[in-house]
């Protein structure tokens, strides 16, 4: 048999191949054990954030514990964790709930609030103070009601009467006394004004050297603060920002305000105000003619009965704790007062035209001329008219809890049912 030679050249072109063949290969393993490293990455990064829904859930389906971090049990690998810690941003709760996996972290933050009953939801809740409600003018109420035992009838105002063709378009159930709020935001109300006690020097904010100023609530609060008026003329402030006066805060219409949170004795939104926050007093709000707060903002005014002028150095209307929502406004949130003045003023007043999309909660009287859609809960109507007061009557109101949207999450009752208001950043 014959050997036939083969010429080196052919060789090295085979070895060539061979090297060749041999890296495609390597390239293709490394190729695909990176894939799936990625992909193994993705569902991990996926995980993460999916664990910070979890401990979002979990808050809102248990009891935890008001500003304290707990780790929650995934009953998983010990490499996965999630903790969330509860709090109060304004009157709003609020959950901060962090995911680990390996080196993959991931925050989510959340307000919650009371979810909304799916079939008959309260329009109108009002105390028994053994007094008939009294319907007068255009006045029209749609939803569940709750009444007094001397229940509802019409009535008439300087020649008005009521001109509706039904008293309550819905269910009447007999009320008691006022659904009781959540104890903690009850006390967050009481002692909000109080916490700037707590607050570092670090956290200051100084308007002198900007007006626009934005924080992340996954950040340490921010703070502007003063012993006189805070006037917030032209300013930017976005996030976890609190303002706080010991006199008076005014804002007018030419600032952006989202988010953040006023308190102050009296706080005054001046006209064609536009914004997110919320407002919280001891003796009076204000708000302008034609301003749009946003969902979720919150008007609160908790009467501070010690720091109360006393009656002989002023007329009795000064010295009402009052929230007045002026016409053309419009509130997506709710507004609360908590106060024991007993007099035939409104210390709740919504003017005609001004919409209330979300809830009213007031201890004491309320005037409403405007439109709510939503739910009242209240102890007492009153309509000033021609000079006169007219206890536990509405004239020209309007409630309607059908136009408030099934997903609207707002105030906290105990034994609410809770849901998320909004995501924060």
């Amino acid at each position: 048999m014959m050997l036939q030679k083969i010429k080196a050249g052919a060789l090295q072109f085979t070895m060539f191949i061979v090297v060749v063949i041999a890296l495609l290969l390597t390239a293709c393993i490394i190729l695909i054990d990176t894939h799936k490293r990625f992909n193994i990455q993705t569902d991990f990064v996926l995980e993460t954030i999916e664990n910070t829904n979890k401990g979002i859930d979990y808050v809102l389906q248990n009891k935890t514990p008001l500003s304290d971090s707990i780790t929650i049990n995934l009953e998983d690998e010990d490499y996965k964790t999630v903790s969330v810690h509860r709090d109060y941003w304004g009157v709003f709760e609020k959950v901060i709930a962090i995911a680990t996996i390996k080196t993959n972290r991931f925050k989510k933050v959340a307000l919650i609030g009371a979810l909304q009953p799916k079939i008959n939801r309260t329009s109108l809740y009002v105390e028994d103070k053994n007094k008939p409600l009294v319907l007068v003018g255009n006045t029209k109420i749609r939803g569940v009601a709750y009444l007094p035992k001397q229940g509802v009838r019409t009535g008439n105002i300087s020649g008005h009467s009521f001109y509706g063709n039904q008293l309550i378009y819905g269910v009447t159930r007999t009320s008691s006394k006022l659904p009781e709020l959540l104890d903690e935001t009850r006390n967050q109300i009481k002692t909000i004004q109080n916490q700037i006690g707590t607050i570092n020097q670090n956290q200051f904010l100084d308007l002198n050297r900007s007006n626009s100023f934005k924080n992340s609530f996954l950040n340490p609060l921010q703070v502007i603060y003063s012993h006189t008026d805070v006037h917030l003329i032209g300013v930017s402030l976005k996030g976890h920002i609190l303002v706080q006066s010991k006199t008076k805060i005014i804002v007018d219409a030419n600032s952006n305000l989202k988010d953040i949170v006023l308190v102050a004795p009296e706080i005054e939104i001046k006209s064609n105000t536009k914004g997110t926050f919320q407002a919280i007093a001891t003796k009076g709000i204000t708000i302008g003619k034609n301003c749009t707060l946003n969902y979720p903002s919150a008007l609160i005014l908790n009467e501070d009965l010690k720091n109360k002028i006393p009656a002989e150095n002023t007329n009795n209307q000064k010295q009402t704790p009052l929230v007045k929502v002026a016409k053309g406004s419009t509130l997506k949130g709710f507004i609360v007062y908590l106060g024991e003045t007993k007099n035939y003023k409104a210390q709740v007043f919504i003017d005609d035209q001004a919409l209330i999309l979300g809830e009213i909660y007031c201890n004491r009287n309320l005037e409403l001329l405007g439109t709510v859609y939503g739910s009242v809960f209240v102890s007492n109507f009153i309509a000033n008219q021609s000079g006169s007061s007219y206890q536990n009557h509405i004239y020209n109101g309007t409630i309607i809890v059908d136009d408030l949207a099934q997903e609207y999450i707002g105030l906290s009752f105990k034994n609410s049912k809770k849901g998320v208001m909004t995501w924060l950043y």
